[in-house]
């Protein structure tokens, strides 16, 4: 998941991006409402998290501006306790769900995945094509029953794919979704994890269209 945070507190914002790419997450931050509406024009994210006091306004407007225009990202919200009002008003906008501050970096995690879930049209917490199954909580891949060790990346890859096993992605779409704005993409690197992943799933475990991109073997 590429998730876009708008949080003003730069010491917040460090561990809420440590601790979500420790679960697998690639986070993009903001500190304000413009970059916010900025980052939201120009890239696709799987969810947002908003804080609701920013510098140059509130985290409403941002929401209200996403809605207004049928933008379906899922939004978390970030809130103090006692703003109860707040909450509401931005449930009622259009928000999907909310945190109180502080809060659990395992818990935001959890409700980030149940937003994706909801979004994907899914009920079941884990992702399975034929024998492959994928658990976004633990990371883990197993094929027939049996663990498969990958890392975090070659899991996103893989994760994508079977969100949408019918659907062919992009090496862009992939790439997008595996780095956040300050990191080096090199490359090659989609083509690394496929390969990868190949030789750890079997060689036609993953299909290449040529010109288009990859999907899973067996899609329809």
């Amino acid at each position: 998941m590429r998730i876009l945070l708008v949080e003003d507190d730069p010491v917040l914002a460090d561990g809420i991006r440590a601790g979500l790419a420790l679960a697998g997450l690639t986070v993009d931050a903001v500190t304000n409402c413009a970059d916010a509406q900025a980052a939201l024009a120009g890239a696709r994210f799987d969810a947002l998290v908003l804080d609701l006091m920013l510098p140059d306004g509130s985290g409403l407007d941002v929401l209200a501006a996403l809605r207004a225009r049928r933008d379906a990202t899922p939004v978390l919200l970030l809130t103090a306790l006692d703003e109860t009002t707040d909450r509401v008003r931005g449930l009622d906008g259009g928000a999907d769900d909310y945190l109180g501050k502080p809060f659990d970096l395992d818990e935001l995690a959890a409700r980030l995945r149940a937003l994706a879930r909801r979004g994907g049209g899914r009920a079941s917490p884990l992702l399975t094509h034929g024998g492959l199954t994928l658990d976004p909580a633990t990371l883990s891949v197993s094929l027939a029953g049996h663990a498969v060790p990958v890392s975090r990346r070659e899991f996103a890859v893989l994760a994508m794919l079977m969100e949408r096993p019918g659907v062919i992605r992009s090496r862009g779409e992939l790439e997008e979704r595996l780095y956040g704005w300050q990191e080096e993409i090199e490359s090659n690197t989609v083509e690394v994890y496929v390969h990868n992943l190949r030789a750890k799933l079997g060689r036609d475990a993953i299909e290449t269209v040529r010109g288009l991109g990859y999907r899973l073997r067996g899609a329809a």
